[in-house]
């Protein structure tokens, strides 16, 4: 059945158009791509790729000599392989893998001819973090290890051969200091920075000595943390490369006297943080670096630098990234990147500065190549204090005759903020925005205050505003659109995942007349819990996160918290939701939904509420995550009024619970369990919604991925 309380729209009068633009197939987006992720081999003389085997993403070696011959070096058939990297010694390559979704990351070497099993370097459900590889040192791999203390990772060197471990620093947490939070190595992979969180939260930066002393370099104002860290020391071990914000309010590059501390800016943006460096790979030498409003912009430090960009410019339509170097810099791959064209990855050989040459390495969604994919607006908003949210609108396929920006009539629109408070959408290729586009809604991703890229005081704005400014800002871009002639004001929803997933519970309790439903995946949903139960390995950074997100350890600082928690204004919830959880994400707690949901189904409330519970914060496994969007497009469809791809076999071998609502999608009532009681450590929750259960899987993931929904890792 539909959603009662949530019948279509009426029609609305029709617009001369073209006809209707294919419905384009969920899998084509949300699926694997057929290939993705390609790493050059130190020499240059092979690529490695991921691509589908037996039904996971596994690591593919082609010979840039016999590219028709490629070869699969894994064969994981769970979750599959996405986090790798090549070894220096180009035979190895190294991967990552959280088998169970709890932070534990275990790193694996495998032989890049494919002719053996991959091993394991690190123990089993041990949180394992590469901060060092190296061409000086191809048969080591430097590792922060929390083996001794779950909340203090000690550093060091594995043969990737023998798999032998040298401890190269046992890191001190005592009552007079605490330990190192993070490490940095040279090019000779030793130790030689330790970042230490301070209780303001700032950090300081030491200088480790060959005698193994310590000495403080300078130290980072809280304001200043999420915007500076150091990238990487140069070939003479003298100075390191860093981003930094202190004593201004963007980011810039500068070069660091490793002895001194002494700064030098390389460059800076007038407009953005800088983001990203090009690096060289045999010095470390900056070469280029790009700050990032609208959308990125790069400029050359050098003339070699210069002479890349000029070509690319020449020869490439979309936005352009580097994505591998061989160690000789002779070869590159780079990544294509347009909101209207598959992403492309190529080869670029530069060995002859007057006779560059790329060629095509592959489409990452051939099936994409000829679909109608729409523009991406990149949007500047005015909030109610004046602040600007850069924001990207997509419109659906064929609203905009006019070729304006602007569709001829309101359209239904949804909201789709993204998923760390200190991450931020770009332009680009984004397949949530493709695929509610071509179902006939115009979509708006906003950078919200709190959002990084745009300065400290825009980031720092955000500061204990989860439900409070961060929210606001939602709503003015709703509003923005609402004036604008874009959205239908009684046909916005709005969805996400993490804090988007949050940002759509709370828009549903907090304002409620305001979005018509919403779809909740991963959204923490008891600030209180979430804060408090944190991971063992995130402790560190725990009073830099209490200034940003707020302080659960004295009572006004609690009720902040629970006056901020939408599982406390439940009460007010009336529109239509989509709850979902990863049965294994310890962020968004099965006790609280369970609240959740007992609420709606006592006022009726429309709900459907899905439970996955082999999955983390992230549908890493395709059929789960296929059979996840076809239930948010049909919820969609009966909440909005858009096209509906048949749910066809999208439930086929999902690992999926309907707990709610199983009826109100086709092929959803075979997943239907009655709602179980919460494990035993979560009972506790479900009679007072201020009750602190749950831990965050990852509070502050390092890569922020596009598309604000579960989509395919290593999407670029």
């Amino acid at each position: 059945g539909g959603l009662a309380a949530c019948a279509r729209p009426a029609a609305q009068a029709p617009v001369p158009a073209a006809p209707p633009a294919p419905l384009l197939a969920r899998a084509d987006r949300f699926g694997e791509a057929v290939r993705d992720n390609a790493q050059l081999s130190p020499r240059g003389d092979r690529v490695a790729y991921i691509a589908v085997r037996n039904g996971a993403p596994n690591i593919w070696v082609v010979s840039v000599a016999a590219m028709d011959e490629p070869r699969p070096v894994t064969d994981d058939q769970d979750i599959g392989v996405r986090d790798y990297r090549w070894a220096y010694d180009n035979a190895t390559l190294l991967y990552l893998q959280d088998a169970r979704g709890d932070g534990a990351n275990r790193l694996y070497a495998v032989s890049a001819a494919g002719d053996g099993e991959a091993g394991a370097l690190t123990p089993a459900g041990v949180r394992a973090e590469v901060i060092g590889l190296s061409p000086n040192d191809p048969s080591g791999v430097v590792v922060a290890l929390y083996q001794r203390d779950a909340a203090w990772a000690d550093v060091y060197r594995i043969d990737i051969n023998t798999g032998a471990r040298a401890l190269q620093y046992r890191n001190v947490n005592s009552a007079a200091a605490s330990g190192f939070a993070s490490f940095v190595v040279d090019r000779d992979n030793h130790l030689r920075l330790g970042l230490r969180a301070l209780a303001d939260g700032g950090t300081e930066i030491f200088s480790r000595a060959a005698d193994g002393s310590w000495a403080s370099l300078f130290a980072i104002p809280f304001e200043d943390v999420n915007a500076s860290r150091p990238i990487g020391f140069d070939a003479d071990g003298r100075s390191f490369l860093m981003l930094d914000s202190t004593g201004r309010d963007r980011a810039v590059l500068v070069r660091v006297d490793a002895a001194s501390g002494v700064k030098t800016v390389l460059g800076e943006s007038q407009r953005a943080d800088v983001v990203e460096v090009w690096l060289n790979p045999g010095t470390g030498a900056a070469e280029a670096y790009a700050a990032d409003y609208l959308r990125p912009d790069w400029r050359a430090l050098d003339p070699d630098a210069q002479g890349d960009l000029d070509f690319f410019e020449l020869q490439l339509e979309g936005e352009v990234s580097v994505a591998s170097r061989s160690v000789d810099d002779a070869r590159w791959i780079i990544v294509e990147d347009s909101p209207t064209a598959p992403t492309r990855s190529y080869l670029y050989d530069r060995s002859n500065r007057d006779d560059r040459r790329l060629t095509l390495l592959f489409r990452h969604r051939p099936a994409l190549e000829q679909a109608p994919l729409q523009p991406m607006i990149p949007v500047e908003i005015e909030a109610r204090d004046g602040l600007t949210l850069v924001s990207y609108l997509t419109l659906p396929t064929g609203a905009d005759a006019n070729g304006d920006a602007r569709p001829e009539t309101p359209q239904p629109l949804v909201i789709a903020p993204h998923g760390e408070p200190g991450g931020r959408d770009s332009y680009g290729y984004d397949p949530l925005h493709q695929w509610l586009a071509n179902r006939g809604y115009a979509v708006l991703s906003v950078n919200f205050r709190g959002s990084s890229g745009f300065g400290k005081a825009f980031q720092n704005a955000g500061n204990r505003e989860w439900g409070g400014r961060m929210q606001e800002d939602l709503l003015d871009a709703v509003q923005w659109a609402v004036e604008n002639g874009i959205a239908a004001p009684d046909r916005v929803a709005i969805m996400g995942a993490s804090f988007g997933g949050y940002a759509a519970l709370s828009g549903l309790a907090f304002s409620p007349e305001r979005f018509r439903c919403g779809i909740s995946f991963a959204g923490p949903s008891n600030l209180n819990a979430m804060l408090e139960a944190m991971p063992a390995y995130e402790r560190a950074y725990r009073d830099g996160l209490y200034l940003r997100v707020g302080d659960p350890s004295n009572a006004a600082g609690r009720q902040a918290l629970r006056d901020q928690s939408p599982l406390n204004r439940v009460g007010q919830m009336q529109s239509p939701l989509l709850m979902v959880l990863g049965g294994r994400d310890r962020g968004a707690s099965r006790a609280e939904a369970d609240q959740i949901a007992q609420s709606l189904n006592a006022r009726r409330v429309p709900l459907i509420y899905l439970n996955y519970p082999d999955e983390g914060p992230l549908l890493l496994r395709q059929q789960n995550r296929l059979s996840f969007f076809a239930a948010a497009e049909h919820f969609l469809g009966e909440c909005l009024g858009g096209r509906v791809e048949p749910v066809g076999a999208a439930f086929q071998d999902a690992s999926v619970q309907a707990l709610d609502g199983a009826t109100r999608v086709p092929g959803l009532s075979a997943f239907a369990v009655a709602r179980p009681p919460p494990p035993a450590s979560e009972a506790a929750s479900r009679s007072a919604p201020a009750a602190d259960v749950g831990a965050p899987e990852k509070l502050a993931p390092p890569i922020e991925q596009r598309g604000t929904l579960p989509a395919p890792a290593n999407e670029n």
